[in-house]
């Protein structure tokens, strides 16, 4: 049970991680649509806080438990990353409300970076045996 809701929390990350660099590539065409079809309130600032949190919680919530089976820092060290790219580009204003390209591409490389630190941490997890040197 526990190998199964570990499997399913990394894909879920890794799908809500590619999710979101999908809508932030999009979200310059996005800002063109999206206010004529009264669809706002879902790309706006709490939406975009409220995801980062949550891909932020997911991924380390996931990726610890992962690294604490397989103990390669890779996945680990990729969400981590990911994460202050996502982070940066939320908080660094310049980034955040002058230059919605760069915002873009920033939160975009941050999305993906995580969604494929979800994927590696998968494989990993997949890839591990428990053997007499495993200390689980």
């Amino acid at each position: 049970m526990k190998t199964y809701l570990h499997a399913l929390l990394d894909r879920l990350g890794a799908t809500g991680s590619l999710l979101c660099a999908l809508h932030c590539a999009l979200l310059p065409l996005a800002l063109a649509v999206i206010p004529s079809v009264g669809l706002s309130v879902w790309f706006g600032d709490g939406f975009e806080r409220g995801f980062v949190l949550f891909a932020t919680l997911m991924g380390a919530f996931s990726l610890v438990w992962g690294y604490r089976r397989h103990r390669k820092f890779r996945a680990l060290g990729l969400l981590l990353l990911g994460l202050a790219a996502i982070w940066a580009g939320l908080l660094y204003d310049p980034w955040h409300s002058g230059s919605v390209g760069l915002h873009a591409a920033v939160m975009t490389f941050g999305g993906t970076l995580v969604g494929l630190a979800h994927l590696l941490n998968l494989r990993l997890n997949h890839g591990h045996v428990h053997d007499a040197s495993c200390a689980h």
